[in-house]
């Protein structure tokens, strides 16, 4: 029998057992089983009560007053934590006693705790002040989008919480100049937005300008809705006014500071290849963010051979719709005419938010078609908050909160309109809304028997390459019937095809910042602002940008293969529930 052969078969009897087992079928308990499971969910927990932030996001009032603690000793307890985890698996739990689901919650579990203790290497490669996900936007966006305020001790322990964040700040500037000392210093350019993001922050009253800033404001709203007296309210809003001056103003204004100091002194290259171990340091990123053990040039090749299919796919497109000019013209057409883009104004801005909720909707009738399993979890579409939409994303997703307190959002930065073309707007609703990451981690978190790291838990290769596969997803089902939608999906591959290229290009192949925006203005119909902001997003985020594709690639690899094979017994619904029914899996395990 031929090795070809040998291995169809044996995939086909793997995806039998998958679609078997995803149909409901029991697992046989255990003792031993037991025993793991209740231990990985006692060590969850025990994450959850030293991570304050973490217990809000879940939506848990424990220490609700305080902020996380991110010291360099902190990082030393969680390493000894980890290291004293992985002895106790190696000398507690007999694997070949687990049933099937515990031997996969070990395998990942014990993956994850060695991952982190040989990480701990490099623990000082990445810019705790960045444009993506830096305190300094950070802290705010948290307070607003997490700190719910429904009694008046809700209100104090945010106005503890205010009057934190000048510790909190302290042990920042440590773990900044700890990296300073190791020549781990972000471009000048990160800092640029980190302190527009600052300014932002202490602008408005109580501090200085004509608005509330948004701190003050945020607190405000959620107070005057407060079922106290008005004396409590005035109280209570005093009591915010004298946290943001005494403590929020001179944090701001020392980490401020900081950056003028560091952004005197220094100006690094772009990628990591420039710091001690770069290159082995990228590489382990790759193999992190993949998990698959790609190497830098096979991932830049990929890219490359990516990008030319998609362009020959857009072609077509193009020429169904009579446009005369080469490929290149037809990106400036689609980048110039006005047409394409919601007008820059505040009803501009509505408008996309209520078509996205459109789209979102529509899709959400069709679900039955492809889904066995739905998340019960509900979700809404919002604006990127002003004080951080001129340094933030494009789009992104915040998940809902396990109790039901909180729904998932799905943020559009709708900071300039022409970053967010009309031709593009199902794609990018597909991925952070529904099929995509609300779906994909809403279902996971809802998901019975499981440990909770499993449910909480996430790789990007995964979690991104579903998104990415949810953007093609809708076409099979007759969406996208607009051509010009339809080129706004492979507008949204070719995006993340490049990003292959570009992300192994800086920090691999030693390009430049100004080189990756080149790359993508020269191969996408991206406007300029989104092609800069997405290099400097692979500058603070070395190889996360790599996952999205990669992910997408083995789903669909493994879709055609269970089609090819099953023929007409092949169900996609039945599909999508072994992908989505045991939660995030490395890309390895998830092919297994």
């Amino acid at each position: 029998m031929s090795i070809k052969r040998t291995k169809t078969l044996l995939l086909a009897a793997l995806m039998i057992i998958l679609l078997v087992s995803s149909c409901g079928e029991t697992i046989e308990p255990s003792p031993e089983s037991d025993k793991l499971n209740a231990y990985l969910d006692k060590k969850f927990d025990e994450y959850v009560d030293r991570h304050p932030e973490y217990q809000t996001y879940l939506g848990i009032k424990k220490n609700y007053d305080r902020w996380d603690d991110i010291s360099p000793r902190a990082q030393e307890a969680e390493l000894r934590v980890s290291s004293r985890s992985l002895q106790w698996l190696l000398d507690s739990i007999s694997t070949d006693l687990l049933n099937e689901q515990a031997l996969l919650s070990y395998t990942l579990y014990k993956q994850k705790l060695e991952q982190q203790i040989a990480d701990h290497r490099y623990r000082l490669y990445n810019y705790p002040l960045n444009q993506m996900s830096g305190k300094q936007s950070g802290v705010p966006a948290f307070l607003i989008n997490m700190h719910k305020i429904t009694t008046k001790k809700d209100a104090k322990d945010y106005i503890k919480r205010l009057r934190a964040i000048r510790p909190l700040f302290d042990q920042l500037i440590e773990n900044l100049r700890e990296r300073e000392k190791a020549g781990v210093i972000a471009p000048n350019y990160v800092f640029d937005h980190v302190l527009n993001d600052s300014k932002n922050v202490i602008s408005g009253f109580p501090f200085a300008g004509e608005d509330s800033c948004a701190l003050f404001k945020d607190f405000h709203d959620k107070v005057m809705d407060l079922d106290v007296s008005l004396t409590e309210k005035d109280e209570l809003l005093n009591l915010s006014k004298a946290a943001l001056l005494g403590s929020v103003k001179p944090a701001y204004h020392k980490l401020i500071g900081l950056v003028n100091t560091l952004m005197g002194t220094y100006n690094e290259e772009d990628g990591v290849w420039r710091l001690e171990g770069g290159a082995a340091f990228y590489e382990n990123a790759l193999r992190r963010t993949t998990t698959t053990e790609m190497s830098a040039e096979e991932i830049h090749q990929l890219g490359r051979r990516e990008v030319n299919r998609i362009h020959e796919e857009m072609t077509s497109i193009k020429n169904n719709v009579g446009f005369k000019g080469s490929l290149k013209e037809f990106f400036v057409e689609l980048k110039e005419n006005d047409v394409y883009y919601y007008p820059q104004t505040e009803s501009g801005k509505k408008e996309y938010i209520k078509e996205a909720e459109n789209i979102i909707n529509a899709f959400k009738r069709r679900l039955d078609d492809l889904f066995i399993t739905k998340p019960k979890a509900d979700m809404n579409v919002k604006s990127v908050e002003a004080f951080r939409e001129k340094s933030a994303g494009k789009a992104f997703y915040q998940r809902a909160a396990p109790d039901g307190s909180r729904p998932g959002t799905y943020y559009a930065n709708t900071y300039r309109m022409r970053m967010m073309p009309k031709y593009q707007m199902e794609a990018l609703a597909y991925h952070e809304g529904i099929p995509g990451h609300h779906m994909q981690i809403s279902i996971a978190q809802e998901l019975k028997g499981l440990p909770k790291f499993r449910k909480y838990g996430g790789y990007t290769a995964y979690v991104e390459g579903w998104g990415l596969y949810s953007e093609y997803l809708p076409k099979e089902l007759g969406f996208y019937s607009d051509p010009y939608s339809d080129f706004g999906r492979l507008a949204m591959e070719l995006w993340r095809s490049c990003r292959l290229v570009v992300d192994t290009g800086i920090h691999a192949k030693k390009w430049t910042r100004e080189q990756g925006i080149d790359y993508y203005m020269e191969n996408t119909p991206n406007d300029e602002l989104d092609c800069v902001k997405m290099v400097e997003r692979h500058v603070v985020y070395p190889s996360q940008a790599t996952a999205y594709k990669i992910g997408m690639n083995k789903i669909i690899e493994l879709k055609d293969g269970a089609q090819e094979i099953l023929g007409e017994k092949f169900d996609i619904r039945e599909f999508h529930e072994t992908i989505l029914a045991r939660g995030a899996v490395p890309l390895n395990i998830l092919e297994k």
